[in-house]
């Protein structure tokens, strides 16, 4: 890694990618050089809505308006090799909520322990703090509103994926 670049990376499964998540990337925008957004293909244990490639083309359409500061990429690996891979010693985590922070401790010692990974918690915004994936799925499910949870291009993603008339 070029020592002049900071380049940081946004590790989930954003199934789907919510207004919090792109809050998150907005501020690590600001903060760091370069935000790689790096979309977990198929996480253990966890029964995903949207293929990856779904997730990616979401996310990109997300991102899109910052230009080339973000990149978008999925990884089905430990994220530590794909850090590795990209060049990336600095991990940013969304933390809504103190048992999110538990959580997220144990998953930056870990990744620290293997690889020397620094970790960064970053609070989303007020307006953003109570949007989880799964409360969006779950209003989704429903064919609820979801103006103000997800970009409008999720939006329609979700609607197609559940059948839901607009």
């Amino acid at each position: 890694m070029d020592k002049g670049t900071l380049k940081v990376v946004y590790p989930g499964t954003f199934d789907p990618p919510h207004l919090g998540h792109l809050d998150i990337v907005k501020r690590s925008a600001a903060v760091f050089e370069k935000v790689v957004v790096a979309v977990a293909a198929s996480p253990r244990g966890k029964k995903l809505l949207f293929s990856v490639e779904e997730r990616v083309d979401m996310f990109k359409a997300m991102v899109e308006p910052l230009g080339e500061k973000v990149s978008v990429k999925s990884f089905d690996s430990l994220l530590v090799d794909f850090m590795k891979a990209e060049g990336i010693r600095v991990a940013v985590r969304g933390v809504r909520l103190f048992t999110d922070f538990e959580y997220e401790l144990q998953i930056s010692l870990t990744n620290y322990n293997l690889a020397g990974v620094e970790t960064v918690f970053m609070m989303p915004s007020q307006e953003y703090i109570h949007i989880s994936s799964s409360i969006v799925r779950d209003v989704a499910s429903y064919c609820g509103k979801l103006e103000g949870l997800v970009h409008p291009y999720v939006e329609k993603k979700l609607k197609e994926k559940l059948s839901c008339e607009r």
